[in-house]
């Protein structure tokens, strides 16, 4: 059977050479006798996995020693309530941009355990920019400034990073995660799940600066208060084991392509191809304005609802599948991770063409 080109949101496409590798260990991982998904995460030989997708993951996104990676479950959604929790402790206030649905549930969820300010939002065109920031109206003593660095339902992404001065800026990465390079130092915290670019779903990466741990509040419970499981090293429960050793794959194969510069040329390289289509195009266009588009998600419509779900059907009988959009936006969404090839957005752009000629 002939494999398709997903363009889910996530969970999405994994790399084929992962898959093929995990197909073959499947059995025996590396003379073990045993599957991973069989193995106690005690284990020596599972100890080996786990620090070795660390030291990699240190390695690619060239993570300061000051700061704790952690591999959790729970799903992005389970750090709207950790973050406040483990960091809104000392006024008790915070400051959030809402870009998208996420940035929204993180501040409605902080919102239960402090005071939290919106300093701006793009609710009013439908989340398709990046607003611009007033320095005047952030919390001079926050806790910490909330962003989602790249907004997957609605396709935009920061170019550049609100300057917060002294107080810790924090970032959900998830739909951006490893698709170019990123400078950690300039958060207190990055984190994202994994089910976009980097495994498959259940896992959780948390990349935190040393110096915002250790004050939860007494009441956080113990599976969500970093500081336990910092000092445990992602092994206070058993972890999403498997996951994290596709997870490792996925990073020796980022190592092995060149590391994150390479992959920015080629994400570029991909989102241009679409991008140029839509800008040229009389029947498809995007709906994010262009300073703020994202590498990763691309929201496109027509102007008729019919075309659309016509598009969306006849795609999907010609092997490129989960193109419908959220149903904030309408229209379709390419999500273009890591893992589609080039040629899947050359092949999807062909048949947009083919398309356009057909029904104009």
């Amino acid at each position: 059977m002939a494999r398709v080109y997903n363009f889910s949101a996530g969970p999405s496409m994994l790399p084929e050479e992962v898959l093929k590798k995990a197909a073959a260990e499947m059995l025996d991982y590396e003379g073990s006798g045993q599957s991973v998904m069989e193995m106690s995460h005690r284990s020596k030989v599972y100890d080996s996995i786990i620090k070795g997708a660390e030291q990699l993951l240190r390695e690619l996104m060239n993570i300061p020693d000051n700061y704790k990676v952690l591999f959790l479950q729970g799903g992005a959604s389970t750090q709207f309530a950790a973050i406040p929790l483990n960091f809104m402790n000392k006024s008790k206030k915070a400051d959030f941009v809402i870009t998208g649905q996420w940035a929204k549930k993180a501040y409605q969820e902080a919102n239960k355990y402090g005071e939290c300010n919106v300093v701006a939002s793009s609710a009013d065109k439908t989340f398709s920019y990046i607003p611009k920031l007033d320095k005047s109206t952030f919390t001079k003593d926050a806790d910490y400034f909330y962003i989602c660095m790249n907004n997957t339902i609605y396709g935009t992404v920061y170019h550049e990073l609100p300057d917060t001065g002294d107080v810790p800026l924090i970032a959900d990465i998830s739909s951006c995660f490893l698709s170019e390079p990123i400078d950690v130092s300039k958060f207190a915290m990055v984190y994202g799940g994994a089910q976009k670019n980097v495994a498959p779903a259940g896992l959780t990466i948390c990349i935190i600066r040393e110096d915002m741990l250790g004050n939860a509040r007494d009441t956080t419970p113990t599976m969500l208060n970093y500081q336990v499981h910092a000092d445990n090293d992602s092994l206070y429960n058993t972890p999403p084991c498997y996951t994290i050793y596709i997870c490792k794959l996925v990073l020796e194969w980022l190592k092995d392509m060149g590391g994150l510069g390479v992959m920015k040329e080629r994400n570029e390289k991909k989102a241009k191809l679409l991008y140029d289509f839509l800008d040229n195009s009389k029947m498809f266009r995007g709906t994010v304005v262009k300073e703020d588009r994202s590498l990763m998600n691309v929201p496109f419509v027509t102007d008729s609802e019919e075309l659309n779900a016509k598009f969306i059907k006849e795609a999907a009988e010609a092997g490129f599948v989960n193109l419908k959009g959220h149903r904030t936006v309408g229209g379709m969404r390419a999500s273009i991770y890591n893992a589609m090839p080039v040629e899947g957005v050359e092949k999807l752009v062909k048949f947009m063409e083919e398309f356009e000629k057909t029904n104009s």
